[in-house]
């Protein structure tokens, strides 16, 4: 196990390891994707943690990728500033590098998009001791390759992320939710009226056991002054709603699953989210009816037909929760960008020392 502790640490230790290596945060995300294959070290990069520097006014700020990423946002409070992602596993102690590598996001992502959208730069080890920076503090078109969309969602297999940029939002005066009695069908036409009116949610949820019953969760932010005149706005569009303030733990639950559960994150068009997940044998969903990112706790048989159904959609799936002791396929039918996909990891870590098996069997 290697503990670096700042960047030329991290790099002596990529350098001084010959063998393959894996990449590990807090843990919160290490049976997602395909598992890690035998490597001869791991690295661990919780000690990589800390502000490197804040730009209150421009908004931005820089940090080391082992930081977790709730500690990140208490130290960022008192500026009345925030990370705008709210995946279930921050209160985990999920890291921002893992959030990074992992492709992780929340229901305000249907606002305030993913870490792919929130990372303005990246400073990164390859396999071969190379540092390598893109982007910074200001937020702005780049040329070239752009280092941190590239391993966003790359599970560790490109490279070592050792600090990234972020771009912060106004941390609102006030939240609010509503809520709504539905099935996924009806919770779908309600989003999309929604989506039609001048409400500006910030997040758009349905969670439900089956497709036919469930609640729709509509949240607001914003002034507080103006929060309930927009709530009162928006319930002539949702008849029903009541307080929902309470119901996104349990959303957070689904997402994370249980013991002996597995679980598909799923991504496909909006319109189309609807009828996939009601043909998935789906015991526990969310649905990100704005965004087309859905969770779904299934049983560990019927993985590998859920990500056919998926693919067949035009949609991706991947892993998230791995039963003890299940071999279930972590990811569907290869993507038609798979020889690029392969260029890039072959451009970038040409041995192959990196994460081994977490895209098994695509490379």
């Amino acid at each position: 196990m290697l503990h670096p502790t700042d960047l030329k640490e991290l790099r002596d230790a990529v350098l001084d390891s010959s063998g393959t290596l894996g990449i590990a945060g807090a843990g919160t995300a290490a049976d997602w994707a395909g598992p890690l294959g035998p490597v001869d070290a791991v690295l661990d990069t919780t000690g990589l943690a800390g502000i490197v520097v804040h730009n209150p006014g421009d908004m931005t700020v820089a940090v080391r990728a082992g930081t977790p990423l709730r500690q990140l946002q208490e130290e960022l409070a008192p500026h009345h500033q925030r990370v705008s992602l709210d995946a279930a596993r921050v209160a985990e102690g999920a890291t921002v590098g893992g959030l990074v590598a992992t492709g992780d996001a929340g229901p305000c992502g249907l606002a305030f998009g993913s870490m792919r959208d929130l990372v303005i730069g990246v400073t990164l080890v390859l396999a071969d001791g190379t540092v390598a920076r893109s982007g910074g503090h200001v937020i702005k078109n780049v040329a070239g390759y752009d280092l941190a969309k590239l391993l966003h969602g790359s599970y560790g297999t490109l490279a070592v992320i050792a600090e990234v940029v972020l771009r912060l939002h106004p941390v609102p005066e006030r939240e609010a939710t509503l809520a709504v009695s539905c099935s996924l069908t009806e919770a779908a036409e309600l989003a999309r009226a929604v989506l039609a009116g001048p409400h500006e949610a910030v997040a758009l949820e349905w969670l439900g056991t089956t497709p036919d019953a469930g609640t729709l969760l509509v949240r607001l932010n914003g002034t507080a002054a103006a929060m309930d005149a927009r709530l009162d706005r928006l319930r002539p569009v949702l008849p029903g709603a009541v307080d929902g303030d309470d119901r996104w733990a349990e959303h957070a639950a689904i997402v994370r699953g249980g013991p002996g559960d597995a679980v598909l994150r799923i991504g496909v068009r909006p319109s189309k989210l609807p009828g996939v997940l009601t043909a998935l044998p789906a015991r526990a969903i969310t649905a990100g009816l704005g965004t087309g990112i859905a969770t779904v706790v299934l049983d560990a048989q019927d993985v590998a037909a859920a990500h056919e159904t998926v693919a067949a959609a035009g949609g991706t799936s991947v892993l998230r929760r791995r039963p003890a002791g299940a071999s279930v396929p972590a990811w569907g039918p290869p993507p038609s960008a798979l020889k690029v996909l392969r260029a890039v990891k072959q451009s970038l870590d040409p041995a192959g020392r990196l994460g081994p098996g977490r895209f098994d069997p695509w490379m």
